[in-house]
């Protein structure tokens, strides 16, 4: 897979750039998260941001016929290196449950590493799929609702929980079924 600059330059992929960047303060706040006031209120809004310019990459690269191999590469990572980190931290904190940390730690790892082997076997990267942004926007939804404090033992917060913790399991599986499906095609060479 060669990436040529004219992938590069695009407004879709400036976008995605912007959510890589935008780990910046969401690092420092969700690191201060007890320290400064309204921090909370703050990384509320991050979050949002973020997730607006994931709409709004995929949104304008469609619009401007920009999807490109590089696209497919930095839409979703940055989404990973943005849950990744907090939920690191969200977990440092105490804030999220072991096992949580985990699913989701090691959802994004099979993604990525199998993500790179697909892309060495096809010469293409597989792009995200409706099931994969849902969960992304669940664990998002999760994240929110603990930054800002809602109670473990509530209802809201256990069903924002297991939703994430399902969709994460079950976007393991079609990826994986995906990526088999494509590589057992371009084996039989039915591209």
């Amino acid at each position: 897979m060669k990436i040529q600059i004219k992938q590069i330059n695009t407004l879709s992929n400036y976008i995605s750039f912007t959510r890589i960047l935008l780990a910046i303060p969401i690092y420092y706040f969700v690191s201060n998260i007890e320290v400064i006031e309204h921090s909370r209120i703050i990384l509320v809004a991050l979050y949002i941001l973020a997730y607006i310019t994931d709409l709004l990459d995929g949104y304008f690269a469609r619009k401007n016929n920009e999807i490109t191999e590089l696209g497919k590469i930095i839409d979703p990572l940055a989404d990973k290196i943005l849950v990744i980190m907090i939920v690191a931290y969200l977990y440092y904190f105490n804030l999220l449950p072991n096992y949580y940390f985990w699913i989701i730690i090691l959802r994004d790892l099979i993604i990525f590493t199998g993500g790179i082997f697909v892309s060495n076997k096809l010469g293409k990267v597989l792009p995200s799929n409706y099931l994969g942004k849902g969960t992304v926007f669940s664990i998002g939804l999760f994240i929110i609702a603990v930054t800002i404090g809602i109670k473990t033992e509530s209802v809201v917060y256990n069903i924002l929980l297991y939703v994430s913790i399902i969709l994460s399991f079950s976007s393991v599986i079609s990826y994986g079924t995906r990526a088999f499906n494509e590589i057992k095609r371009n084996k039989n060479g039915i591209f």
